[in-house]
């Protein structure tokens, strides 16, 4: 394991199961196979499970019924105590609320222009700086 804790922000985890290929789907089961330290809260798991139900993502249901059970096993669940409010999406702040809580070194996000460059000790990248921040120096 590396001893880097992340939320990953729902785009994210759809663009994993959207694309097997991508950086988001390495990040993702890195993160689930406790490679990364997952940090995630009720309200996220919440948020997951709404997105990837949404219709024009057409998941089979037991796929979404795995990712959630697979996030809920493998993360450390967090339950924040302090009320975030510095992003316009209000959703984005939960996020926010448990990296503060769990003290994450990162929150990965494909929307960066919600979210501030970082929030207390957390850094908001892409998972594109993610990778070469940190996985890029791993395998050198």
């Amino acid at each position: 394991m590396i001893a880097v804790k992340v939320v990953l922000d729902t785009n994210i985890v759809v663009s994993a199961q959207l694309n097997n290929l991508g950086l988001e789907f390495e990040l993702y089961n890195m993160a689930i196979s406790q490679h990364l330290i997952l940090l995630a809260s009720e309200s996220i798991l919440n948020e997951y499970l709404e997105v990837l139900t949404r219709a024009k993502f057409r998941f089979d249901k037991a796929k979404i019924e795995t990712l959630i059970s697979q996030v809920r096993e493998n993360a450390i669940l967090i339950t924040p105590q302090l009320v975030v409010n510095a992003s316009a999406d209000e959703d984005d702040n939960r996020f926010l609320e448990c990296a503060e809580a769990g003290q994450a070194d990162y929150l990965i996000t494909g929307n960066l222009r919600h979210f501030p460059e970082t929030w207390k000790s957390t850094r908001i990248v892409n998972a594109r700086t993610f990778h070469d921040l940190v996985i890029s120096t791993l395998n050198k």
